[in-house]
């Protein structure tokens, strides 16, 4: 009889653009963040049967699902050297984890949709080429969805809790901190405060308490200094709510660009 490993959930912070493959000066900018995504495959005690990866850059009427064999790469990044847009991650899709999941956040009464048009942005390929360079696992992308409501996307985990005893990995890639006029020191405090609750939020509080509080995340301080447009934080929400019962940790936190980031694990 076959056993199959309980996945744990991850949200992670996933850079700027193509950040990882292209130099910066200083050359170490994005360093400490690139080491700890290519650590987590690693730590993982057994190899996920599938991914599924939630992007701060697909947003849809309906949470939508790519449902294509092979689907393609979407360079939806600018102005970057012209090698980071043949960047490649021929990893498989998985069209019936997709129509799966379809199922199971229509029977949450979530409204969903398969895309079998729909490519991989860079929220999912640049991470999953840290993560898991190999690129032999299916990969299917969830969208957002529009409206940006926070306890609909902790919904929408919850529905898809249960795939994680298939031995499915569910990421949220988005960024802790995402105002883009405050990198480079003027966010720093803004930053610190929002990053400081987050990291108290996650860690610290019960399950029930904890999708309480990030439901209402736009009370916590510096929040909307931290995410003037939340979509860089609503992938957190789809994996704390995959993560159920799970506790939850902070396993990266560090400065790029004098702005606290960090990365959680739950499970």
């Amino acid at each position: 009889m076959t056993t199959t490993t309980r996945m744990p959930v991850y949200f992670v912070s996933h850079g700027g653009g193509p950040c990882f493959f292209m130099d910066w000066n200083p050359p170490d900018t994005w360093t400490s963040l690139g080491n700890w995504l290519r650590g987590i495959g690693g730590e993982i005690s057994a190899r996920p049967t599938a991914i599924i990866v939630v992007s701060a850059h697909w947003e849809a009427d309906d949470f939508s699902v790519t449902g294509a064999a092979q689907p393609s790469l979407i360079y939806d990044y600018h102005g970057f050297p012209p090698h980071t847009y043949q960047l490649q991650y021929p990893a498989p899709g998985a069209p019936t984890l997709a129509q799966q999941i379809v199922e199971r956040l229509r029977a949450a009464g979530l409204p969903s949709q398969r895309d079998d048009a729909r490519g991989w942005d860079h929220g999912v390929f640049v991470p999953l080429m840290l993560m898991f360079p190999d690129a032999d696992i299916p990969v299917v992308q969830l969208s957002l969805r529009r409206g940006l409501d926070a306890a609909e996307h902790l919904a929408a985990g919850a529905a898809l809790a249960g795939l994680r005893d298939e031995g499915v990995l569910i990421v949220g890639s988005g960024y802790s901190y995402h105002n883009m006029r405050g990198y480079g020191g003027a966010g720093e405090r803004a930053a610190a405060e929002f990053d400081g609750w987050l990291q108290t939020t996650i860690t610290a509080t019960a399950p029930a308490q904890r999708a309480a509080a990030l439901r209402r995340w736009e009370d916590a301080p510096s929040a909307r200094a931290a995410h003037p447009r939340e979509e860089h934080l609503l992938p957190l929400m789809v994996a704390a709510g995959a993560a159920g019962d799970s506790a939850g940790t902070c396993v990266y936190t560090d400065r790029v660009w004098n702005i606290a980031t960090s990365g959680f694990r739950f499970g």
